[in-house]
């Protein structure tokens, strides 16, 4: 054969067609293979996932356990939350963790340094998901009385995603409360996200 006739033979058109073709049996082949769906067992699987998604959404809404993370001083209010004054521990808030893997809230209390900023992105990585941030006072919030400070920034919302805001300098323990109750709403879906 010479040059010519093998690349009329081999033209792309007749080499698509042969795939083509070659596709064809291929599926042909396959087909007595094919394994129909159990409909019962599909149907059930649905309804099993379903019901675990409810019980999932319900856990996750009536279960947040924050993690121990105080900066500055707004810590002392924080430390106020495990009071019987407050009496969290009726809504289930009481459980607060040492270690973030064991986390699904984050409150960041008190002022944030440029030097802490990797640490605290570290421990927000490693919380599992769905994972929450509460920025707890002033200074989390905006900065506080320190937001022209070179070495302060102004707010942790810009480093996290932060869900719910709570004012004051400090603080109340009542605020942080109310600020769970909101997050619940928030995860529960009754409270939509504020545009930005």
């Amino acid at each position: 054969m010479t040059d010519e006739e093998k690349n009329e033979y081999y033209s792309s058109d007749k080499f698509l067609n042969a795939k083509a073709e070659m596709d064809k049996l291929v599926a042909a082949s396959m087909k007595k293979y094919e394994v129909r769906q159990n409909v019962l067992f599909t149907k059930l699987s649905d309804v099993t996932k379903a019901m675990s998604s409810g019980l999932i959404n319900w856990s996750r809404i009536n279960s947040l356990w924050p993690m121990q993370f105080g900066l500055a001083c707004c810590a002392m209010e924080l430390l106020d939350f495990f009071t019987p004054r407050v009496d969290a521990e009726r809504k289930g808030y009481l459980l607060f963790r040492g270690t973030p893997r064991q986390c699904d809230v984050m409150i960041v209390a008190g002022w944030v340094t440029k030097a802490i900023i990797p640490e605290i992105k570290r421990m927000y990585e490693q919380m599992p998901d769905p994972k929450y941030v509460i920025a707890y006072g002033e200074c989390a919030t905006c900065g506080g009385p320190w937001w022209e400070s070179y070495n302060i920034i102004q707010g942790i919302d810009q480093v996290l995603p932060v869900d719910v805001f709570v004012a004051g300098c400090p603080p109340r323990p009542e605020n942080l409360f109310s600020a769970l109750m909101k997050l619940q709403d928030k995860i529960g879906g009754k409270v939509e996200d504020e545009p930005r």
